[in-house]
């Protein structure tokens, strides 16, 4: 590849290879505080390249591959080549991370407990972590939870956070001296801006944690809350892995253990001062 960027995000290594400069440009300046892959050698490579040559100048096409990829995925404009590379990190984790079994959540810490958030697309789990992590949370992730099979601990993805549409204003607001990336309209979920974690989440990405609460958050109806069984809370997070079949019985005995000795709630919330007073009312009666 023409254009090269190498990042460590918590325990995982990435090479990130780009036919254009553009998107490594950005890749260099919003993950500029991030170390490198241990020992130089990352654990997954991700390719942003042109499917035909004349593709790379004329109407520029950013097809996204790497170790693992999707053959039917469909190229994004260059100008979108910064969502094509974090999208090629999150496709490298899907479809080849064997290590740690995956939850679509993002997952703040206090005092070495972590609470983990999941639930569909719009619920505003990432808006929360944004917002948590400037109340005294730490941002461990956004996009993935990696859970240790082993040890069952929470281990850091701090990854930039992705927030769409409404949410770009809510956190630009909430984090005025925030580092965010360029504004990235017209994608596939709408508009879309990366905000940088913060110096705590990034110093913290070596240091996992212990599940305490797993949330059920939703978005955009009256504040409410309620228990979820174990039985639930199991087949929920089954939907929300990426590699719970390929992990097998290291899956299986993984997520068994977490939601049989972590509690779990719902909560619905009108907006996020709401959500933020429900989230902290359930930490203290932990």
């Amino acid at each position: 590849m023409r254009h090269v960027f190498s990042v460590r995000i918590g325990p995982i290594g990435f090479r990130i290879g780009s036919d254009w400069r553009a998107p490594i440009a950005q890749m260099e300046s919003l993950y500029a505080d991030y170390p490198g892959p241990h020992d130089g050698v990352p654990d997954f490579n991700v390719r942003l390249f042109a499917a035909r040559p004349w593709r790379r100048v004329v109407r520029p096409s950013v097809m996204i591959g790497g170790d693992f990829v999707l053959p039917e995925a469909a190229p994004l404009p260059l100008a979108q080549g910064l969502l094509a590379a974090e999208m090629g990190m999150n496709l490298q984790m899907a479809l080849g991370q064997r290590r740690y079994l995956l939850l679509h959540a993002s997952v703040v810490e206090r005092d070495g407990r972590a609470l983990v958030m999941t639930g569909i697309s719009g619920a505003g789990k990432s808006t929360l972590a944004a917002l948590l992590g400037t109340r005294g949370w730490r941002l461990m992730g956004d996009e993935f939870a990696l859970l240790d099979p082993e040890t069952g601990l929470i281990h850091p993805f701090p990854r930039l956070i992705s927030l769409k549409n409404a949410a770009i204003g809510v956190a630009e607001a909430a984090v005025p001296d925030g580092i965010f990336g360029p504004l990235l309209p017209g994608t596939p979920k709408g508009d879309i801006r990366h905000l940088v974690p913060n110096a705590a989440a990034i110093a913290g990405m070596d240091r996992p944690a212990d599940p305490a609460l797993i949330l059920f958050p939703r978005f955009g109806f009256e504040a409410a809350e309620r228990p979820v069984a174990p039985s639930e809370v199991f087949v929920r997070l089954t939907q929300a892995s990426t590699n719970y079949v390929a992990m097998g019985e290291r899956g299986f005995d993984a997520l068994t253990r977490l939601v049989t000795t972590v509690p779990a709630r719902a909560i619905d919330y009108p907006d996020t001062d709401s959500a933020l007073a429900q989230v902290e009312a359930l930490w203290r009666d932990l």
